[in-house]
């Protein structure tokens, strides 16, 4: 396995440095575990993004992103980097906008996607700026890990923030079905040797119940499950987002659980290819 481990934050726009903080705290806490050396790599071009073993998309606004990884000629080294080499990469708030496969509320042409996550997310689905918020998070995959700190609920930063709608069946290519969908935009396939996601389900990883039961009943929004809560947290196979900002807390939990994960995968790459 690689001695160091480098992790790559997108800086095209949006909250990477605050990313970059929590990431050094967090591998901080790693190495005193005697775990790894590591390098936190801001990324705004394919040359450094093939430098990573992991990448964060952090929080920002989607559209931007998607806009300014377009003309840096960036778009299809992520897709690359995430749907054929399958490198961990985790997705804050615009980040998971871009990582799932089918997003609404776009016109069609608005915004590009990377693609990743099986799932169709809803864009803004908890209102405007002024309609921000903060809530107690109970997030079990902290949880499972023996640490009493993790048993404290995690403090979830919620701005302008999409919520994942749909689970959608996991397909080889593109979401085809979505793609009939009104202001409804999907990524595209990569048919290109990449191993499809196949018999790896998205996970649902963190749900905030209470607010389906509202939006259906005050707004009349359709396809929640009011039972499951609000999906704000998903994971499949490489792929991890997230609706809400860790980035914007002090809290390192999340980071790093993640970089656990990251560490787990760059193992069973390294098993797989000594097959």
């Amino acid at each position: 396995m690689t001695t160091v481990v480098t992790v790559g934050v997108l800086a095209l726009q949006g909250a990477f440095y605050e990313h970059i903080i929590l990431l050094k705290k967090a591998t901080s806490q790693l190495q005193e575990e005697k775990i790894r050396h590591w390098d936190i790599l801001e990324v705004r071009t394919a040359e450094e993004l093939q430098r990573c073993n992991a990448l964060i998309i952090p929080g920002g606004e989607s559209t931007t992103v998607s806009l300014v990884a377009s003309r840096s000629n960036l778009l299809e080294p992520l897709r690359d980097f995430v749907k054929t080499h399958r490198r961990p990469t985790w997705g804050t708030c615009a980040g998971l906008i871009l990582l799932a496969e089918s997003a609404n509320r776009i016109k069609k042409g608005g915004q590009e996607l990377i693609g990743g996550l099986d799932v169709r997310v809803n864009r803004n689905y908890f209102g405007r700026q002024t309609e921000s918020f903060e809530a107690d998070l109970n997030l079990p995959f902290l949880s499972a890990r023996s640490c009493p700190e993790n048993d404290v609920p995690f403090k979830g930063v919620f701005i302008r923030a999409p919520v994942v709608e749909k689970i959608l069946p996991p397909v080889t290519g593109e979401q085809k079905e979505e793609a009939n969908r009104d202001e409804t935009v999907v990524a595209p396939g990569k048919d290109d040797g990449a191993e499809g996601q196949g018999s790896w389900p998205v996970e649902i990883m963190a749900t905030l119940p209470g607010r389906s039961k509202r939006l259906i009943e005050q707004l009349e929004v359709s396809g929640l499950n009011e039972e499951i809560g609000d999906i704000i947290a998903v994971r499949q196979r490489n792929v991890f987002g997230t609706s809400f900002h860790p980035e914007l807390t002090p809290d390192a939990r999340i980071h790093v659980w993640w970089l656990r994960q990251v560490l787990e995968s760059m193992a069973t790459t390294a098993i797989s290819d000594d097959l």
